[in-house]
């Protein structure tokens, strides 16, 4: 402000971008929390990949279906990491 900025240039020049690579990481953490709560929920009866699992693959005792459900979250999760980890490597400032 001292520079003669407006709040909207401070703001969009300074500390979003400052803020990007935060942002971006806490996105990724939010976004596996989700994941893996969303399987939790499956076993309860919600559906999804857990309820997958669980009603063919262990109910059922059909191990092959319960290791492929368990695989496919593996890797959603792992591109999810991926993912987040890049663009915060992206944008960060170092």
């Amino acid at each position: 402000q001292a520079m003669g900025a407006t709040t909207r240039q401070i703001i969009t020049s300074a500390l979003l971008p400052e803020a990007r690579p935060g942002i971006f990481a806490a996105i990724t953490v939010t976004a596996i929390t989700l994941v893996s709560y969303t399987a939790m929920a499956g076993v309860v009866g919600a559906g999804g990949l857990g309820d997958l699992a669980i009603r063919f693959g262990y109910q059922r005792f059909q191990p092959d279906v319960m290791i492929v459900t368990v695989v496919l979250l593996l890797i959603l999760v792992q591109i999810l990491q991926t993912l987040g980890d890049r663009l915060v490597v992206h944008f960060s400032r170092k």
